[in-house]
């Protein structure tokens, strides 16, 4: 049903709506602006969009031509709290915020697909659902989406769901991996304050020092993970944050630290919060000192069914050829919120190289870098991908064998 063609006959369009998305970027759930520059451009197709309740998002669904089920092609369109320092011309305009991740590329990239599907309708062998999210980095905006009916918006559960995030580096532009089974962590966060009693720093004895208890448990959390995780289903536990006292000659009465935990499976994920929570209540009972644990959950794993993962495999690599794109060898340790759309319907998240022709992608700036910097044209790429994936998917729900990317055996040859 699409080849390359129809794509890059879209693609100046949609580089200027990723354009006009990057220079004013929106934070969270509440993107007014963009939710209206979304609606904008979806202006004119056979639509029918309604829009979130709790948050602005946008859903909207295409009714095909042809009788059949519907999937589900999500873009997030929020941006992250950084001052941009790329120096591309079309730079935000909003002083301390970015589409610093490239949710800009997954909102025209959306957008095109729509664009695309739009064009072949009547050939579609069911519905597509299209899922405007805001509220990925880290609000909830999927969860909220569900909660208010986005997998049942055709009028029955989606029996697919698909999605993409683009890099700025690892990947070159234009590549695509996808795998099964984990491909994303979970994200947990961990706030420990210990209380103890304080003093002169000159008289600990006098005193009940928290600072070396803080210190043990930072490093004995480490040693935790090693001894109680087993290697070939990981976790990682690190500490971004401590806090303790404001002069070097006196003991503070508490401290704290905050760290993320990341887990690819939900037996990891429990053992590690109860191995956390274990190992600071112990240290601190040595040590003759009080601790609150403050253990928030946060995304799930993101978890590609192995159906759909090859499914994608198979119909990435005849939209953007075989040799550009590969199954992923392992898991990434970032998180997202597509999470819970998989944990209600099969379906698969794939990788997408953005970075600019001209960069190492070893050595380019990785998303949620005030200097990452996304191919324009890696917007083609994602609408056609999610175009071929949703069209394909459909196809095939319905009995009706396809070839190059949607296109019957019999229409192909």
């Amino acid at each position: 049903m699409f080849v390359r063609s129809d794509a890059l006959a879209i693609e100046d369009s949609l580089v200027r709506l990723r354009h006009a998305l990057h220079r004013q970027p929106e934070l969270g759930l509440d993107l007014p602006r963009t939710q209206q520059t979304v609606l904008d451009a979806l202006a004119g197709l056979p639509l029918e969009i309604t829009t979130g309740r709790n948050l602005t998002s946008v859903t909207a669904v295409l009714r095909g031509g042809l009788p059949g089920p519907a999937v589900l092609l999500r873009g997030d369109m929020d941006a992250l709290p950084v001052q941009e320092d790329s120096g591309v011309p079309y730079a935000s305009e909003v002083p301390g915020r970015m589409h610093a991740c490239g949710h800009d590329v997954h909102t025209a990239g959306l957008v095109g697909a729509a664009r695309l599907l739009a064009a072949r309708r009547e050939e579609l062998a069911g519905d597509v659902v299209f899922m405007f999210q805001p509220g990925e980095e880290g609000v909830d905006g999927a969860r909220l989406m569900i909660d208010e009916g986005v997998l049942d918006a055709a009028g029955s559960r989606v029996v697919a769901a698909y999605a993409l995030h683009v890099t700025s580096a690892v990947l070159p532009a234009g590549t695509a991996a996808v795998r099964p089974g984990p491909v994303l962590a979970a994200s947990d966060d961990v706030t420990v304050r210990v209380t103890g009693a304080g003093g002169h720093g000159s008289s600990p004895h006098l005193a009940q020092d928290p600072v070396p208890a803080v210190c043990e448990m930072v490093t004995a959390l480490q040693t935790m993970v090693t001894r109680t995780v087993d290697i070939f289903d990981p976790a990682v536990i690190t500490v971004g944050s401590l806090h303790a006292g404001s002069a070097g000659n006196v003991i503070p009465g508490s401290a704290e630290f905050t760290a993320t935990v990341r887990s690819f499976s939900e037996e990891t994920r429990a053992r590690v919060r109860t191995g956390v929570e274990r190992t600071v209540r112990g240290i601190a009972a040595a040590h003759g000192l009080t601790v609150g644990v403050d253990y928030r959950d946060g995304y799930p794993v993101t978890v590609n069914d192995a159906t759909e993962a090859a499914f994608a495999l198979r119909t990435a690599r005849e939209l953007l050829g075989a040799t550009r794109v590969f199954e992923a060898p392992r898991p990434m340790a970032g998180s997202e919120d597509f999470s819970y759309v998989l944990r209600e319907v099969p379906g698969a998240f794939l990788g997408l190289g953005a970075c600019p022709p001209g960069r190492d992608p070893s050595a380019a700036p990785m998303n949620h870098s005030a200097q990452a910097v996304y191919d324009d044209r890696s917007v083609t790429d994602a609408a056609l991908l999610l175009a071929g994936l949703a069209a394909s998917r459909l196809r095939q729900a319905a009995g009706r064998p396809a070839g190059r990317a949607g296109v019957t055996t019999e229409e192909a040859s």
